[in-house]
């Protein structure tokens, strides 16, 4: 099998295309790991996610202040028990955003051959 031309049509330029189209905000590992926990639940607390992801509380601060600042998340600060706790839920656009992220992320690896 030979490569496709460099600069060329063939059959991996849609392919890069594509990956160079990718939703950079949700392309970060922590924050696609962040979205993909809050994808499957309703809602997920702070320290929950810190442990899960294995990000540190100043890093994952940071990414979610920037999933916030797109719409993708909802942040939620409460007092339980007088002690502070942070909620993060997926936001609708957030969903729809992740959704559209992994198929065309599947739709990539499924295309290149092997």
């Amino acid at each position: 099998m030979s490569a496709p031309k460099a600069g060329g049509q063939g059959s991996g330029a849609k392919e890069l295309e594509t990956i160079a189209n990718l939703d950079r905000t949700i392309h970060s590992p922590a924050r696609f790991m962040i979205l993909a926990y809050l994808y499957m639940v309703e809602s997920a607390d702070f320290t929950f996610l810190m442990r899960e992801t294995g990000l540190t509380r100043g890093n994952l601060s940071s990414h979610m202040s920037t999933l916030e600042e797109a719409g993708y998340i909802v942040v939620q600060k409460e007092f339980v028990d007088k002690k502070p706790l942070t909620l993060l839920r997926i936001s609708d656009k957030g969903r729809a955003a992740f959704r559209a992220y992994r198929e065309s992320l599947m739709r990539v690896l499924g295309e290149m051959p092997e």
